[in-house]
């Protein structure tokens, strides 16, 4: 089922992902993260919000726009530790546009598609709605707004269905599967590494 160009954008995530993931583990301590690979495999995943039409546009765009300033950023940072540090020194971890809060915004794509292969992994349905509806629920409600959340449960009823998504993604039901559960694997592992950078910081994750 390729479709000439042999795109393989799943593939592509999952490969970036289990790579961060096997640096992390491969060091009992905390190891620093390169930003340049963290934020080349984020921009792996944009394509992705794409396939899931109108419902997850905001998400898109915002994914789209931090990790965009994570790939700048990395010319001149090295990695995501001297990145915190240096918006720590200068007081503005919280403030709109600090690389640090868009950290914290991608990492929040990354679990959001984590939880909707999940969902995907574990129904036999061809319908996207009930994954898509959970991951959004689980991961970005909280912290949107009433007309966010309405345009997205609008938004719900555009949503492709499976095999639409997988032949925009251009695999079959098999492949599909596997590069899903890679992609939830690794990610699991690099979500709860970010997460920990912020802790170990008391900068905290829920804002």
């Amino acid at each position: 089922m390729d479709s000439g160009t042999g795109d393989k954008p799943l593939r592509k995530i999952s490969e970036a992902f289990n790579a961060i993931a096997n640096t992390i583990n491969s060091q009992h301590q905390q190891p620093d993260l390169e930003l340049a690979s963290f934020s080349r495999a984020c921009s792996l995943v944009s394509p992705l919000f794409r396939c899931l039409g109108i419902a997850f546009k905001f998400a898109e765009m915002d994914y789209v726009a931090k990790v965009n300033d994570l790939c700048e950023t990395s010319v001149s940072i090295l990695t995501l530790q001297s990145m915190m540090a240096k918006d720590i020194e200068n007081n503005c971890v919280r403030k709109p546009g600090s690389h640090t809060r868009n950290l914290l915004r991608v990492k929040r794509g990354l679990d959001m598609v984590r939880v909707l292969f999940e969902q995907i992994l574990a129904s036999e349905d061809n319908s996207l709605k009930n994954p898509a509806s959970k991951a959004y629920g689980q991961v970005f409600s909280p912290y949107h707004g009433w007309a966010i959340r309405k345009a997205v449960a609008a938004g719900m009823y555009a949503l492709p269905t499976k095999q639409q998504l997988l032949q925009k993604l251009n695999e079959d039901e098999v492949s599909a599967r596997t590069e899903m559960q890679n992609y939830v694997t690794a990610s699991a592992i690099v979500i709860m590494y970010i997460d920990k950078l912020f802790q170990s910081r008391n900068l905290g994750i829920d804002w």
